[in-house]
């Protein structure tokens, strides 16, 4: 076959991206849009790019050397990637090739030479500004120099940097090189036809400066902006523009100043403005997503020079019809903001109590319905308000503007639940351990009935035990339990600090509260210290621990036969559970026991022998003080005995109760993980009939999705690899709180002004101060803990709760009152604030800080 290696851009598409570039592909597409002039050129295809590498001496080698470093190295990735480039810039461009670029030439005198790479201006990456682009070359010399220099572009530091951050290989990506007329604009800029800051869809910026588009991408200068909602100017910011950049007669470009009376007038005129993004809104409509669209305005006409997906919008979940919605993060709630895989996605909705909707790998409950009603709202706000200000403040942020959500009498179903309300229960024991018992009995009659079932017939049992599954959480007296709990610490906090001006009281009141199934997974893990401490060969062999298989090789030490059986007791019970633990495709301990190993070492260096137990009994009798105090001076009040006897009642509640809250979960997880084990024997089994490559891939298709695999024994290996991709994109993703139909992500904001200028706000939910040295840790594999470090981290699941025991204090970015790192937190007498937004971005690990556990505020402490 004959390589072209110069294509017209009028003879390409969007599907060429692997001949032509992104960057190619898409002006090729724009050509295409009635109504949208794109300056004539040529593309150098891919296949002259892969023609010089191949005569590029050791490029191979060094690629390979490339894709080993880590992103972080700068000055290795700086180093190789020179050399790259060097090489080749240093091979002449062979005689053919240059002979098919210059014929394409024609009469033009001065053109744009710009790199297009094949993993450039995609929907998940988009490699913005990471090659070169070169403007006003003039000469066909100059031209193949420039070409050559495209080529060598794709080894830029920022962009090698890039594709090792993106996990994308770089002998997969080619570069192709666009070469166009050049446009002498009197104005150019950037059109975003989404508004880039806050993702509303509706909403189109404009930029704009005067002479080439250059000034504004280096930053030479504050562009005039321009916003525009349905055909109006909705705002407008006119900057002094003193520079602007033009093209030079022989070619190049210089800055030059621009006329002190020019400079504050506006670049386009309101109607050009509006023209534009007309222009932009039929761009959009073609690529089938928002664009960051390039312009350039000569004489009163716009021409498009560059049209990319804008790849940093969170997308928004699909709806049935075109009216306004609101969308909670369920992440947030759950303490698990992190993307989750297709299969993760689709079980955690076919179990769950509401209906879900997923976007950008995550999942976000419909509000919309509950705020429409004035009742079903103020509840929602209430119940919101207490766990998550922030989601509060969002919800009312959108609820302010009046318009977006209607005003109906009645809310129906679809929302989160409206109220904390719950019907009366006893405060009895025995009402929570019938309610464990029940639900290990459901756990082991699934266990029993699933071993049996394989193939078709598996998923068909699935469906039905997703109905007990649900049925178990929305028994009645279950969730009577859990809100029992919850309203009595509200209760006893509102009220206390009413009678007695005290804050937070229910901290201290529910310290070491019975019956809590996380608090002691933490602490159960000290005594499993406590059997390897005296062992000191078991002991170095774990330190050198990087295989699951561990377990068995641990019995040929002196002590090792009782380790085993320590860590073997220790996950039979809570094996379930890991970080993530929502997403039923993270591995789990009992199939990753490695994770624990650096828990439990600095357990026995950290502890003496005995430590779970007596903390356990301090926190007990401290909070049984503290009750004792709290009623004493009740009863000196007016009406004391009266508000004693409540507030007796209140801590009696709430001591039974609110250990219970961590249970449901615990449950929902142990079921996940005997599903997982159902469904990964049967994609092996898919696998040994060779149709599966791995088992793990299942993950990347949909409850429904793997059903049919086992069903027609077919797959489609390309979604298989487009669901990687996708994930792999939605790591750079900030899920937002909030999240409305038109785009719109709303992070909330603390409306306070009782704390100290420069500390970090977020929300009080263990009482307490503390200082000490921040462990910034977002992988508890790898933590390494001393007595009194605070743990910063973006969130905490019941996971967590094991290093809970070896801190003095805690600061994460998400939580909530009564989420799980907020209970285990209180249990364990840890002050700890939550919601302190990019807290693992703001305070610089080993710092040291101070947390205000009651107050809701870190400082960071200066040397």
């Amino acid at each position: 076959m004959i390589e072209q290696y110069v294509l017209d851009l009028q003879e390409v598409d969007e599907r060429q991206v692997a001949v032509v570039g992104g960057k190619a592909a898409h002006l090729g597409g724009l050509s295409r849009i009635e109504g949208i002039r794109v300056p004539a050129g040529f593309c150098v295809t891919t296949a002259a790019f892969r023609r010089i590498m191949a005569e590029a001496p050791s490029i191979d080698d060094r690629l390979d050397q490339l894709s080993r470093l880590n992103p972080d190295d700068r000055e290795a990735i700086r180093t190789l990637s020179a050399e790259i480039r060097r090489t080749i810039e240093g091979i002449a461009v062979p005689g053919d090739l240059a002979a098919a670029i210059t014929r394409a030439l024609g009469e033009q005198a001065a053109y744009a030479v710009r790199s297009s790479a094949t993993a450039e201006d995609l929907p998940t990456a988009s490699f913005a500004g990471q090659q070169d682009t070169y403007l006003n070359v003039v000469g066909p010399a100059a031209i193949l120099q420039h070409v050559s220099r495209c080529w060598a572009s794709l080894f830029t530091e920022r962009a090698v940097t890039y594709r090792l951050r993106n996990g994308i290989d770089h002998p997969t990506v080619h570069m192709a090189v666009v070469v166009q007329q050049m446009v002498f604009p009197d104005a150019a800029g950037i059109l975003f036809t989404a508004d880039p800051v806050t993702g509303n869809r509706k909403i189109a910026t404009v930029e704009a400066g005067f002479g080439l588009g250059e000034a504004l991408v280096s930053g030479l200068v504050n562009p005039d902006v321009f916003k525009v909602r349905d055909g109006e100017i909705v705002a407008a910011a006119v900057a002094a523009k003193q520079r602007a950049v033009h093209a030079l007669p022989a070619g190049g470009t210089q800055e030059v100043a621009i006329d002190p009376q020019r400079q504050e007038q506006p670049t386009l005129t309101d109607a050009q403005v509006v023209r534009l993004v007309q222009l932009g809104r039929r761009i959009e409509a073609h690529f089938g997503r928002p664009q960051d669209i390039e312009w350039c305005l000569v004489e009163d006409d716009f021409t498009i020079v560059q049209s990319r997906p804008i790849t940093t919008l969170f997308p928004i979940p699909a709806a049935l019809d075109r009216e306004n919605h609101v969308y909670l993060s369920v992440g947030h709630q759950q303490m698990m903001t992190d993307p989750m895989k297709p299969l993760g996605l689709s079980m955690w909705q076919l179990t769950a109590m509401a209906p879900m909707h997923e976007a950008g790998g995550r999942l976000f409950v419909d509000a919309t319905r509950r705020l429409a009603s004035p009742a079903s709202r103020a509840a929602l706000l209430e119940m919101v308000g207490r766990s998550d200000p922030l989601t509060r403040d969002a919800l009312e942020t959108v609820l302010d503007r009046h318009d977006f959500v209607p005003t109906l009498p009645e809310a129906g179903p679809g929302g989160p639940p409206a109220s904390g309300a719950s019907a009366p229960i006893e405060t009895d024991p025995a009402t929570v351990t019938e309610l464990i018992e029940r639900s290990q009995a459901s756990i082991a009659a699934l266990r029993r009935d699933i071993r049996t079932k394989t193939g078709p017939a598996l998923f068909d049992f699935l469906l039905e035990a997703f109905q007990e599954h649900k049925r178990a959480l929305g028994d009645p007296l279950n969730m009577q339990a859990i809100m029992a709990g919850m309203e009595a610490t509200w209760w006893l906090n509102d009220q206390l600090q009413e009678w007695l001006g005290e804050k937070n009281a229910a901290d201290t009141l529910t310290l070491s509260a019975p019956g809590n199934i996380t608090s002691e997974m933490g602490l159960a893990l000290l005594d499993v210290a406590d059997v390897i401490r005296p062992h000191p060969e078991v002991v170095a062999f774990l330190q050198g621990v990087q295989d699951d298989g561990f377990l068995d090789a641990l019995p040929k030490f002196a002590g090792g036969t009782e380790a085993r059986h320590a860590i073997e007791a220790y996950l039979d019970r809570y094996g379930m559970r890991c970080v993530g633990e929502i997403d039923i495709t993270r591995p789990r301990w009992r199939e990753r026991p490695t994770t624990l190993v650096s828990v439990i070492l600095d357990n026995v260096r950290n502890f003496e022998p005995g430590t779970a137990k007596r903390r356990f009994e301090q926190g007990r009798q401290e909070a049984q003080k503290k009750a004792q105090e709290v009623l004493e001076h009740l009863r000196a009040l007016p009406d004391g005995e009266h508000r004693a006897n409540q507030t007796k009642q209140m801590i009696d509640r709430v001591r039974t109760f609110i250990g219970y809250r961590e249970y449901p979960k615990y449950g929902i997880v142990s079921r996940y993980f005997v599903y997982k084990q159902a469904l990964l024997a049967e994609a092996e089994r898919l696998v040994q009939a060779n149709v599966l490559t791995e088992k793990e891939d299942v993950f990347y298709l949909t409850f429904q999705e793997f059903h049919d695999v086992v069903r027609s024994n077919r797959v489609d290996d390309k979604l298989i690899q487009q669901r990687k991709d996708a994930f792999r994109s939605y790591h750079a993703l900030t899920p937002p709180r909030v999240l409305t139909s038109d785009g719109e992500a709303i992070a909330g904001a603390y409306r306070r002004d009782d704390v100290p200028a420069g500390a970090l706000i977020g929300l009080p939910v263990s009482a307490g101060t503390v200082e000490g040295r921040a462990r910034v840790i977002l992988d508890m594999a790898q933590a390494d803990l001393e007595p009194g470090d605070i743990l910063v981290t973006a969130h905490t699941d019941p996971s967590w709760t094991p290093l809970f025991v070896a801190i003095a204090g805690l600061v994460t970015e998400v939580g909530g009152l009564m989420t799980h790192g907020a209970v285990i937190a209180r249990e364990y007498g840890l002050p700890a604030v939550v919601s302190v937004v990019d807290a693992t971005q703001l305070i610089p690990d080993g710092q040291r800080i101070r947390v205000h556990g009651s107050d809701g505020y870190v400082q960071i402490l200066l040397d």
